[in-house]
């Protein structure tokens, strides 16, 4: 959210005994936020906190799907390789969210990889131990239900513009959508929170770097978002916003 403080101190051990966490930290969580004080004890018994160095896995593609997370602090991107060995960037996992959900969604093994862009911490659950949390915790079911609905929505209108937008309405798109999930108010605009490059961006929107470079290039030009190394900052919300609608100026 724009403008938001962190909500998630940093966890600096890598096994930190459950019983010294303050329950908010699960509170501030969406998918947590309908348990009771007792639940969230009851979930906190199963979990551990881990520190992810930047570029690190927290899990890859294929891999078993033995845990499910929610990430505490940094970001991490999660990408997906194609049969032709093409990275695709999926999505990015920001505070607060759930994810790793695998096993929840009837899947033995992770269908995409995430990677630590930053360092970050998160908690980390046994996936063996998500039957047993629902059993005293049922509201979880809908969370996660929830979740993965929002989650296949997205996917849904990112096919759309794939294949019925131009490529400057999908990078707009992109843009808009990353800082309403990790916009953060700097003096020029609304920074992207975390480190991303113009491949990236080239890479959730099924398009060349080269395409992206001249796109984001003219628009710099227009005064729409400004760049530099890792870091996008768009200058006119509204602007793009015009764009990404095929609104004429």
């Amino acid at each position: 959210m724009v403008g938001m403080a962190p909500l998630w101190p940093v966890l600096y051990e890598m096994k930190q005994p459950m019983s010294s966490l303050d329950r908010s930290l699960l509170a501030a969580a969406p998918a947590f936020a309908r348990l009771t004080g007792e639940e969230m004890d009851a979930v906190l018994a199963y979990a551990r906190s881990v520190r992810y160095p930047k570029g690190d896995a927290v899990f890859e593609q294929g891999g078993q799907a033995d845990s499910f997370f929610v990430l505490l602090d940094g970001n991490l991107q999660v990408v997906k390789l194609t049969p032709a060995g093409q990275q695709v960037v999926i999505r990015y996992v920001v505070p607060g969210e759930l994810f790793g959900i695998a096993v929840q969604m009837g899947r033995p093994h992770y269908p995409a990889t995430a990677i630590a862009v930053m360092d970050s911490v998160a908690l980390v659950w046994p996936s063996s131990s998500w039957p047993s949390i629902l059993s005293r915790c049922p509201a979880l079911a809908d969370s996660a239900l929830r979740i993965v609905g929002a989650r296949l929505d997205d996917a849904h209108v990112r096919v759309v513009e794939m294949s019925t937008e131009e490529v400057e309405r999908r990078i707009a798109h992109a843009l808009l959508r990353l800082i309403k999930q990790a916009g953060r108010k700097v003096e020029d605009g609304i920074q992207i929170s975390f480190p991303i490059t113009r491949e990236d961006v080239a890479q959730m929107t099924g398009t060349t770097l080269h395409t992206v470079s001249r796109t984001l290039s003219g628009w710099e030009a227009r005064g729409l978002v400004e760049g530099g190394r890792k870091k996008i900052v768009v200058r006119d919300a509204h602007g793009l916003f015009k764009l990404a609608e095929g609104t004429k100026e």
